[in-house]
């Protein structure tokens, strides 16, 4: 497919891609818990695992490994997908009362980006399913 543009229609992909993953995650105890003991090091493993798969499922879904005159939307399409999710998480967290951005700012950031690695391959994946 030749996927120049990123329009509304990706972005309620995007939209309700992560969110069909990060309704029951964030749920779910354990992953409000995992980010209380995750170490600084694996979350920032945890978000360059992240990047990388979703960089790796575009490069070889969406965009059929053809990217060579289209890296820079490549980029753009790997990092919106990400930032749109994690907006997403942060909103379900928050609805779940499970967002601590007043008392405990870090903490709600670490179960932010846990709940937002299954949660953007969800995203990713639903875009990609309109290819023509």
């Amino acid at each position: 497919m030749n996927k120049l543009r990123f329009n509304l229609e990706d972005i309620s992909q995007i939209i309700i891609g992560s969110f069909a993953l990060c309704v029951p995650i964030s749920f779910s105890q354990e992953a409000w818990e995992i980010a209380k003991t995750l170490p600084n090091l694996n979350l920032f493993l945890l978000i360059l695992l992240t990047l990388f798969f979703l960089g790796f499922y575009s490069y070889q879904s969406i965009f059929q490994t053809n990217i060579k005159k289209r890296i820079p939307i490549f980029i753009f399409r790997i990092f919106i997908a990400y930032f749109i999710t994690i907006i997403v998480v942060g909103l379900t967290l928050l609805a779940l009362d499970k967002l601590p951005l007043l008392t405990d700012a870090y903490l709600a950031i670490k179960r932010v980006i846990i709940i937002s690695m299954p949660a953007s391959i969800g995203a990713i994946i639903v875009d990609s399913l309109d290819k023509e």
